[in-house]
């Protein structure tokens, strides 16, 4: 489904971020990337989303390099990939139920599908009772799940969350990892980075450690009980 083939990503000012990346991630897959801050994990997320070009190497999805996509096709690209950033990046002058919404419109959908799926996806992530309150009216574990849900409407094939626990604490941070792990039990394929060790024993799935922009490991690694 994603694939990078020998790629670096080197900045004009000579900072190397990746160095020869191999890697190929299948559909349905829970893939957990771990490494320090500037070890290369936002750039490989970058670049995926064509929002960086790759200095050498390939970065294909689904068999087409990103690289040669269109505008347009960059677009619908985006639509497939659901981001979940550390910051949340919600509109803090809409509801939650306003922020979905939102990214249903601008998907194209209709008003009878965005009032039937906008509960749905809500409840989901256990916001229902929330529904017309702001992000300020939210903690950082509901503004989380929010972005999650915002992430998700449009039911991506793939999603992607950079630092989705950064800011929370422990209760909170399991609560998103329960939620990104039913999510891949529904099907979609999950790429979580973190520099986060204490993470990877609540999660099962492929772990891949990144560091100063190669990867050193790629295994399975064991969700504990």
């Amino acid at each position: 489904m994603i694939t990078f083939t020998n790629v670096s990503k080197v900045y004009p000012n000579g900072a190397i971020a990746l160095e020869g990346v191999t890697l190929t991630i299948e559909k349905g897959e829970f893939v957990t990337m771990i490494g320090l801050s500037g070890a290369g994990k936002t750039t490989l997320t970058k670049l995926l989303l064509g929002e960086e070009q790759p200095t050498e190497g390939d970065v294909l999805f689904e068999g087409r390099d990103v690289t040669t996509f269109s505008v347009k096709e960059l677009t619908d690209l985006r639509r497939r990939i659901g981001p979940i950033f550390q910051d949340f990046r919600l509109l803090a002058h809409k509801t939650a139920y306003e922020n979905i919404s939102c990214a249903m419109e601008a998907a194209g959908k209709t008003d009878e599908e965005i009032i039937s799926d906008v509960p749905h996806v809500l409840q989901l992530v256990d916001l229902q009772d929330r529904m017309y309150h702001f992000p300020s009216q939210l903690s950082g574990g509901e503004k989380q799940r929010l972005a999650i849900a915002r992430a998700i409407i449009n039911q991506p094939e793939v999603l992607l969350a950079d630092e989705p626990t950064g800011n929370l604490d422990s209760v909170n941070t399991e609560e998103v990892l329960n939620i990104l792990r039913k999510i891949n039990d529904l099907g979609t394929t999950v790429i979580l980075a973190t520099h986060d060790p204490q993470l990877i024993n609540g999660l099962g799935g492929r772990l891949i450690t990144v560091e100063k922009g190669k990867i050193v490991k790629d295994e399975q690694h064991r969700r504990k009980i």
